[in-house]
């Protein structure tokens, strides 16, 4: 049941308040002044909250500002009998969700409550999710190699350097790309993710660039590739090391002129996107080979960024392994499973050929076929069965 504060120094209109806000189902406080109310509103939750101006001890202005300074979530709807337009501006410019003269129009108050609290459960949805996110792109690790990349990432984020970001499969070279993107001064834009292995070669000019109706036989209608998506924010290329010459040559004139041409068009269109590419590939082998555009390489290549296999920074295993138990037992909705120092240890004996990727899927099989503390036996069950 939903709870609302009621803060006003008129009795009769508290009581009027409560018995229509109580027949609609909706928990009721009652303060008698701001002081009281601000208290109120400090030691419980409430999820809306209707505050009078005009009250003694402390008046409704002040209260609100107390109430935004203490990042009450609630949202707050000023009403009063002695306000106007200036006063209804103030008030929504100090955060106040509405204003209401009175006497009150109870239909209107009905539905000014019910509006401000969709939004607050949106608002608090989108925080619970952010928050979700950021735990599944967190960066977990101590070691030096983890150490220098937190540090290349502060240092390039704010700029529109175009990145190469190498290392093996599942290393998490995406994850350095997200953080970039997050880092950066387009944070608000969009990251627009394009795995250059998993498109056909024939497909991947149409991807990028996009394509005019009518362009080759599937072309039913005109679609905007994946740098217009990305227009103010920051287009990753991953496994760029897999993209045809031919559409080397188109991405190298897009960032040398910052225009692209959609396919069967000859429009050009004007882009802003920064750019950021990664590979699992030794490019300067793929240039030898032919297969790589040197010019290409070069503008990539402004900034260099190596992920470490996870072989080479095993002292990140307790960190990792304790972060995957916490998410991954969150995710299943089961209490968070303990681990021994000896299973730490048989962890790290491993070799990782697939990385961070492989390591995750481990926890999560150890999460499920182990007891409540995951031991040594258990890695040595699970993680490597013998065949």
């Amino acid at each position: 049941m939903s709870r609302i504060l009621i803060i006003d120094d008129e009795k009769s209109i508290r009581r009027t308040l409560r018995e229509i806000l109580e027949y609609e189902n909706f928990k009721v406080d009652e303060a008698g002044d701001g002081l009281e109310g601000l208290t109120m509103a400090q030691k419980e939750k409430y999820d809306m909250i209707l505050c009078d101006i005009k009250m003694p001890k402390m008046d409704g202005m002040e209260a609100l500002d107390k109430l935004m300074d203490a990042a009450i979530d609630a949202p707050v709807v000023m009403i009063s009998g002695h306000g106007n337009i200036e006063t209804a501006v103030e008030a929504v410019k100090k955060g106040a969700y509405d204003f209401i003269q009175k006497p009150l129009d109870l239909n209107r108050l009905l539905l000014t409550i019910r509006n401000a609290m969709d939004k607050s459960t949106l608002v608090k949805e989108t925080k619970t999710l952010k928050k979700k996110i950021s735990k599944t792109f967190d960066m977990i690790g101590e070691s030096e190699g983890i150490a220098n990349i937190k540090e290349m990432i502060d240092k390039v984020a704010p700029t529109d350097a175009r990145v190469l970001i190498t290392g093996e499969n599942g290393t998490g070279k995406e994850l350095v790309a997200r953080w970039l993107h997050e880092k950066s001064n387009r944070a608000a834009g969009p990251l627009v993710e394009v795995n250059c292995a998993a498109i056909p070669s024939e497909l991947i000019e149409s991807e990028l660039f996009g394509h005019e109706k009518g362009a080759f036989t599937s072309a039913v209608a005109q679609r905007k590739g994946k740098f217009e998506l990305a227009e103010g924010g920051t287009l990753f290329l991953d496994e760029i090391g897999d993209m045809s010459l031919s559409a080397q040559a188109k991405v190298l004139r897009a960032l040398q002129e910052n225009k692209i041409t959609r396919v069967g068009g000859d429009k050009e269109i004007k882009v802003n996107v920064r750019v950021v590419a990664a590979t699992n590939k030794d490019l300067k082998t793929e240039i030898i080979k032919g297969l790589f555009r040197e010019d290409l390489y070069h503008r990539l290549s402004v900034i260099l960024i190596h992920v470490p296999s996870l072989n080479d920074r095993k002292d990140d295993i307790p960190m990792l392994a304790e972060h995957f138990l916490k998410m991954i037992c969150e995710e299943h909705g089961i209490p968070v499973k303990g681990i021994t120092k000896e299973a730490i240890k048989e962890l790290q004996k491993i070799n990782w050929t697939g990385n961070i990727r492989e390591f995750r899927n481990c926890i999560e099989r150890l999460i499920i076929l182990g007891e409540k503390t995951i031991t040594d036996k258990d890695v040595v069950a699970y993680v490597r069965p013998k065949q």
